[in-house]
C-alpha cells in the first residue's frame, strides 16, 4: 500500500460540514487542480486549521492519503492570503461565488489546472485592491470560458464562417453558442441582441491581464449587455452534456479542416 504526502498551493472554493466537528474541504490547487480533502476537527476553538479553510482562503497545504485515496487528510494549511474583505463585503462575495462555482462545476478533479488558479488569483488580487466585482467577475468568466474551451463564437458565424455583420448589433444564439449570419438562422431559435460596441468590449477584456482592469470603465450598459450574454451562455452550457455541446462552438471550416 503505497502513501503520499503532498503539498501545494490552494484556493478554498468550498467547506462541507461532515460530523460534529469536522469538515470536507475543496481547493482549486495549484497542481492537483480541484482537490477534496478530509480535514480533522477544524470546527473546534482551539483548532491548528483556524481560519484557513474560510472560502476563498489562499494557503500552503499538505495533505496525506494513499495515492488511490479520493478523500485524503489534510494535514496542514498555513494562510498566504486571506481575503478576508472579500469576504466581509456581501455584494461582492456574491459576485465572487459564481466564480468559484464555474470551477466545481466545469473542472474534472485531479487535473492540474495551472492557468485557471493563476487567473482566479490573479482576480481576487485585482478585486481586493479595487473591488469593481461586475468588470472583475465577467473578466474572469471571459477568460475562464476561453481556457476551458468553451468561449462563444462572437466574430464570426458559427455555423458557416461568415462574417456576421448588423447594422450595430449582431444576434446570439443561445443554443448555438454563437452569433449566425442570415444564412444561418433557423426559424425558432432563441437569440440576444448584442452590439459590436459590447463585442469590442469582450475582445479586450479577452486579451488584457487582470492588472488592467483598474484602468479601464467601460460603460455600465455595456457591462450588463456583455454579462447577459456571457451568463446566458454559460448557463445553457451547463444544462446540456459539456462534449457535445463543445462540438456547436467549431465553425463549418474548423469541422471539414478536422474532418481532413
Amino acid at each position: 500500500m503505497v502513501f503520499m504526502h503532498k503539498r501545494t498551493k490552494g484556493i478554498v472554493l468550498k467547506s462541507t460540514i461532515f460530523g460534529e466537528a469536522d469538515l470536507i474541504v475543496t481547493h482549486l490547487t495549484r497542481d492537483f487542480g480541484v482537490l477534496q480533502t478530509f480535514a480533522k476537527s477544524p470546527r473546534k476553538v482551539k483548532s491548528r486549521f483556524g481560519s484557513s479553510l474560510e472560502p476563498l482562503s489562499y494557503s500552503t497545504i499538505s495533505f496525506i492519503g494513499r495515492e488511490d485515496a479520493n478523500l485524503p487528510r489534510l494535514t496542514q494549511s498555513d494562510i498566504i492570503m486571506p481575503f478576508h474583505s472579500l469576504r466581509a463585503d456581501f455584494n461582492c462575495f456574491i459576485g465572487i461565488s459564481e466564480l468559484l462555482e464555474l470551477c466545481l462545476s466545469f473542472l474534472p478533479a485531479g487535473e492540474a489546472q495551472v492557468d485557471v488558479f493563476d487567473l482566479l488569483l490573479a482576480t481576487l488580487l485585482q478585486l481586493q485592491s479595487n473591488c469593481n466585482h461586475g468588470l472583475c467577475c465577467l473578466y474572469y468568466k471571459i477568460r475562464f470560458l476561453e481556457i476551458a474551451g468553451y468561449s462563444p463564437r462572437l466574430d464570426v458565424c458559427g455555423r458557416c464562417g461568415r462574417t456576421a455583420s448588423g447594422k450595430g448589433y449582431r444576434n446570439f444564439y443561445i443554443s448555438q453558442g454563437s452569433i449566425l449570419c442570415y444564412k444561418c438562422v433557423e426559424i425558432g431559435n432563441a437569440s440576444v441582441s448584442l452590439s459590436d460596441s459590447a463585442i469590442k468590449v469582450y475582445k479586450s477584456l479577452a486579451t488584457w491581464h487582470a492588472m488592467a482592469l483598474s484602468r479601464i470603465r467601460p460603460p455600465e450598459d455595456l457591462l450588463k449587455e456583455l454579462t447577459h450574454v456571457i451568463n446566458s451562455h454559460i448557463n445553457y452550457i451547463l444544462v446540456k452534456p459539456l462534449k457535445s455541446y463543445s462540438s456547436r462552438l467549431l465553425s463549418g471550416a474548423e469541422k471539414k479542416h478536422r474532418a481532413h
